[in-house]
């Protein structure tokens, strides 16, 4: 791709203040394209029409997917196990076991992504898009690791996680001992405020909020003309699933299906305004979830608290490394570049979308660090048929469980729910996924030689880590790498 000297000189300054190089574009474009990527919260991958659900689990879901209909579905999307791992490997490119953001804060050390790392959101910026986050953050609650400080012009939302907004109703809470949860909001270069406490009648209104500020973030852009790159983690269907006032008895089947009709209605905001404002064709458009359905109460049936999902013919829920817990809806939409009406089944993982991005926008990936994410620019345009990754490591905190490879799975250990204590087998079991999704009928013998390709892929991360040491969790700033 070619650049006039001025541009040129600025990236090329940044990537080198960075520890970056740059990264060639898909293609020469008059132009670059916006992104709008929209994360869900314990979506599963059986909840949408397109899926396989929609009506047939009691809420349709039309405007995803008629996304789905004009863009390219993937069937096996992968994501981590838990909701911080997985956003900090979407931000990163880098599996979240090497950031020390392997599981769910829960207080006591500092959180999330030391000042070190680089998001996604800090390439944009630097080159040239304007950057804007609303919604669920998960990784980094204090200022430094908060949005604002990880490379977005802009934020609004909460910097953990949605089930904290029951706090006000739980028996014995003293703000006084457990600092309450604020939705905060900040820009660049400011200290981020607290705007109102995170309670539930704030929560059953968030996502619309978050809608509003999404739209009026695009209509801004559009007056400028300058390309924006909009990260908009909504906080549906995470539990306590409320859905707002107007979707109250929607579909006629409860609370969490009204919640998927909501979702799917504010999907549709932002689309209509895409069109209206005549930006849909440059505008690069992906739908996703962070990870697999929440489970179900483990004291049988669903609660009012947790509601379960469906993970389609997968099995398994979040925090665990079955197929359920793994694979997330995705839809990618741009179009004239991405083929319409596409479903794929080869192989992706949610590091690799910095690195596709970035070239696509021109910007820069790290270069002093380890990147998993692998670039697939050219399968998402349909210039090529097979995905660039064809396994990956699983871990479920910072364990790791099994091993991705192909068609196969090769499990390590044996945890069915998050509540159960992870089992060590003697023997790894083998599951061919093609026409096992249940991961019920270990195929081990005679299929061992799967676990090489397996060994092969942990003994090449694990080298990695020798050149690239892993950063503990709870790592406080300011950290440097060794040398």
């Amino acid at each position: 791709m070619k650049w006039s000297g001025k541009i040129n000189l600025s990236l090329a300054t940044i990537a080198v203040l960075f520890g970056m190089a740059m990264v060639p574009a898909a293609k020469a474009q008059a132009k670059k394209p916006n992104i709008v990527y929209i994360l869900t919260d314990n979506l599963g991958w059986g909840e949408l029409g397109a899926y396989g659900g929609g009506v047939a689990l009691g809420a349709p879901t039309p405007r995803i997917d008629k996304l789905a209909s004009e863009g390219l579905r993937l069937t096996n999307f992968n994501v981590e196990a838990q909701c911080t791992p997985s956003r900090s490997a979407l931000m990163t490119g880098r599996f979240a076991i090497r950031s020390g953001t392997y599981a769910v804060p829960l207080g006591g050390v500092p959180e999330g992504l030391t000042g070190w790392e680089i998001t996604i959101a800090q390439s944009l910026s630097a080159a040239g898009y304007a950057t804007a986050m609303y919604g669920k953050w998960h990784i980094g609650g204090v200022d430094g690791r908060l949005p604002n400080d990880k490379g977005f012009d802009e934020w609004y939302g909460i910097p953990r996680t949605t089930d904290e907004a029951m706090w006000f109703q739980s028996k014995g809470y003293d703000e006084s001992i457990a600092k309450p949860p604020y939705i905060l909001e900040g820009k660049k270069g400011e200290k981020s405020h607290e705007v109102t406490k995170y309670d539930l009648q704030q929560r059953r209104i968030m996502d619309t909020e978050l809608t509003r500020r999404s739209i009026d973030f695009i209509e801004r852009n559009a007056k400028s003309g300058k390309p924006f790159f909009l990260y908009l983690p909504l906080t549906q269907v995470h539990y306590p699933s409320l859905p707002a006032p107007d979707f109250v008895g929607k579909t006629g089947h409860g609370d969490y299906a009204d919640s998927k009709a909501e979702m799917d209605h504010h999907v549709g905001e932002i689309l209509d305004a895409l069109d209206r404002l005549s930006l849909s064709q440059n505008t690069i458009v992906v739908f996703t979830s962070d990870n697999g359905p929440e489970p179900p109460t483990q004291l049988g049936g669903i609660s009012p608290i947790l509601n379960g999902g469906s993970a389609g013919p997968w099995r398994g829920a979040m925090f665990t490394a079955l197929e359920g817990s793994l694979r997330a809806p995705f839809i990618i939409r741009w179009p004239g570049q991405v083929p319409a009406g596409k479903v794929s089944d080869e192989m992706v993982h949610c590091v690799d979308i910095f690195p596709t991005l970035a070239r696509i926008a021109g910007a820069a990936v790290p270069q002093d660090r380890a990147i998993d994410g692998v670039d697939q620019t050219e399968f998402f345009l349909g210039k090529q048929e097979k995905s660039n990754r064809d396994g990956f490591p699983v871990y479920v905190g910072d364990i790791l469980m099994a091993v991705k490879w192909r068609n196969w799975k090769v499990h390590f250990y044996l945890l069915d729910q998050a509540t159960d204590p992870p089992l060590k087998l003697l023997i790894p079991r083998v599951y061919d996924l093609d026409i096992d999704p249940k991961e019920q009928r270990d195929v081990g013998y005679p299929n061992s030689w799967v676990v090489y390709p397996a060994v092969k892929i942990i003994g090449a991360f694990q080298e990695s880590t020798k050149k690239y040491p892993l950063i503990p969790m709870g790592t406080p700033d300011p950290y440097v790498p060794p040398k």
